[in-house]
């Protein structure tokens, strides 16, 4: 309220030394005046610009770009910001059991730029072409040796065009004496298979190892089970996610995506094919005897059908308490033929035959409840029981399911350290994909959780600090959901514009408040000051009401008294005259004795 008057006063003082202005300045030419319009619409656009720049949104803080540096022992660092493909070896393999045309691993590596980066300088392994095989791979600094100590590999991915069907996994590529990278191809041996991958509409990040059977010698491969997290939104958001496999001597392992776990386990407990096999395992000789009954039910021998069990009774009958509805129409078939068709001038009936018009339906039951034969609706019939067949009862023979009795598993073994694994000695990339543009970047192999996670804020953190900077606010982000969904338009006009069309309705649609500078400007009472002396001049009423039945109560209390007062003082009156009388008859009596000769004295001289 203080603001609205002082903008009011604000404005009559501006109002008052205007006219005064133009009052002083009657004289001036019209020049003058053409003048200060000049300064008013310069003024007025100096006040814009002025608004504009201040309006103007601030510009994104920027994020400078430096090459991540490793701070520890590592056996595996990349980053392709040399912006070459050194230290890279291409494979020149074929795929077996293939056709040639699409046998060779021809696919197309190249450093490049991100697409749409906000770090200029930032570069990464780019896989260029589509619906074709893919290799590379590149020798570690060391082979890793699995002892005692962690094995942690990292990298980042962004599907720049979103994927279709196609993986981003990289595999550890096992130490034998038989590696040859420049042959790299899918039946190379490796040690372990780590990355996400997807067709259709299955999501995956797979962790695979290769484990050696201690007693054949053959490896087989061994799946982690997969993550309870929802994966869609890293295949599909186009930004760079960092992917984390930590293996640890303890048999336990995470696997992490952004820094946050999404999956993790036990190597003996949480893969699939088990590590160790069964101790015991079903006979396969054994065989279920001919006399083994797995019925626990069986139909009881001892029942009987009844005699008036009616297989033959059909489950509808006719209704006969249904009628014929009135102006049904038994002459008039359903279907007529259209008269207004005609024969096809090309119609040949030798080879057609008889031409006939198209049925359509009858017109004049359109009107009428029916046309054609009337027949009685079908109902359930009430005698109807169907096939009969004897109850089901407790099968007093019934041995159970059968199974193979148990053996000792021949090929069973314990391994509980799978954590040591065959050791690798190289990196690779050997992927198919039908999406292209895939990019890679910051690899690392270390054994240091430290290292991995400073070697991620210097790589991923900056793209991720940078996308922040660069991203639109709420009202960018939902203008740009909505173009993407029109139907958002939908919730956004219920759950913004809704509320506030209510309030105003509510705000406006009451009684109309009077201005209180109108009641500044008379003498007359405002509606606050009327309203409390209607109310002050209602209480004095209902006040002197209150005093005035009191004091009609009072005065008949008191007409009351008196009369009782009246009454008693009436009472003793007359008893005081009649004792005065009394006094008066008994004093009359005395003088009239003393009055009397015989009661004088004699007079003595």
């Amino acid at each position: 309220m203080e603001l609205k008057w002082l903008l009011c006063v604000t404005l009559l003082a501006l109002g008052m030394l205007t006219v005064q202005a133009h009052d002083m300045e009657d004289d001036n030419d019209i020049d003058d005046v053409v003048d200060i319009e000049d300064d008013l619409d310069d003024a007025i656009e100096e006040i814009e610009e002025s608004k504009s720049e201040s309006s103007a949104p601030p510009p994104p803080p920027k994020v400078t770009y430096r090459v991540p540096v490793p701070t520890g022992e590592v056996y595996f660092a990349e980053t392709f910001d040399k912006g070459t493909l050194d230290g890279w070896i291409l494979s020149k393999a074929k795929k077996d059991d293939t056709d040639d045309e699409i046998a060779k691993y021809d696919g197309k590596w190249e450093v490049q730029d991100m697409k749409d980066t906000r770090l200029p300088g930032d570069k990464g392994l780019v896989l260029v072409t589509r619906a074709k095989h893919h290799a590379i791979s590149s020798k570690l600094s060391k082979p890793f040796v699995f002892d005692t100590k962690p094995l942690i590999i990292q990298y980042e991915v962004n599907f720049q065009n979103g994927i279709e069907c196609g993986g981003a996994y990289v595999k550890l590529l096992s130490k034998t004496p038989e590696l040859n990278l420049d042959q790299f191809h899918d039946k190379t041996p490796y040690t372990i298979m780590f990355g996400p991958d997807k067709c259709g509409e299955d999501y995956k990040l797979h962790f695979i190892f290769r484990h050696k059977n201690p007693k054949t010698g053959k490896y087989e491969e061994k799946h982690a089970k997969r993550p309870d997290a929802d994966l869609k939104n890293y295949f599909t958001d186009k930004k760079t996610h960092l992917y984390t496999l930590v293996l640890n001597p303890d048999n336990s392992f995470e696997i992490l995506v952004d820094q946050a776990v999404v999956n993790s386990g036990n190597l003996l407990n949480d893969m699939t094919p088990p590590v160790n096999p069964p101790r015991e395992i079903e006979d396969p000789n054994d065989q279920k005897p001919e006399d083994w009954d797995e019925r626990p039910k069986i139909p009881d021998p001892d029942a009987v059908k009844p005699d008036d069990w009616d297989e033959d009774a059909p489950a509808k009958i006719p209704d006969e308490n249904a009628v014929k509805p009135e102006g049904w129409l038994d002459d008039e078939p359903e279907y007529v033929a259209d008269p207004d068709a005609e024969k096809p001038e090309d119609w040949d009936e030798d080879m057609d035959g008889e031409w006939e018009a198209p049925q359509i339906a009858n017109p004049k039951c359109e009107s009428a409840p029916g046309c054609g034969t009337w027949q009685r609706p079908m109902i359930d019939n009430p005698n109807y029981k169907g096939k009969w067949k004897p109850p089901m009862i407790d099968n007093v023979n019934y041995q159970g399911i059968w199974k193979p009795r148990k053996i000792p598993n021949p090929d069973f073994f314990e391994d509980l350290e799978p954590f040591k694994m065959t050791p690798f000695s190289a990196v690779g990339l050997e992927l198919w994909s039908m999406t292209s543009d895939i990019f890679f970047d910051n690899f690392i192999i270390c054994t240091e959780r430290t290292v991995a996670d400073e070697w991620a804020n210097d790589g991923w953190g900056l793209k991720k600090a940078a996308d922040g900077a660069a991203e639109p606010g709420v009202v960018g982000q939902m203008m740009a959901a909505a173009e993407e969904r029109p139907w958002l338009w939908v919730v956004y006009i219920l759950t913004v514009a809704l509320p506030v069309f209510l309030v105003v309705l509510f705000c406006c649609s009451g009684k109309k408040q009077t201005n209180a500078a109108e009641y500044k400007k008379t003498d007359a009472p405002q509606p606050d000051v009327m309203n409390e002396e209607k109310e002050e001049e209602k209480d004095k009423g209902d006040k002197e009401e209150e005093e005035e039945e009191e004091t009609n109560d009072e005065k008949l209390e008191k007409q009351k008294s008196d009369a009782d007062i009246g009454s008693a003082s009436q009472e003793e009156e007359e008893e005081e005259e009649e004792e005065e009388e009394d006094r008066k008859h008994a004093s009359e009596e005395e003088e009239t004795v003393n009055r009397s000769p015989r009661n004088r004295k004699p007079r003595r001289d």
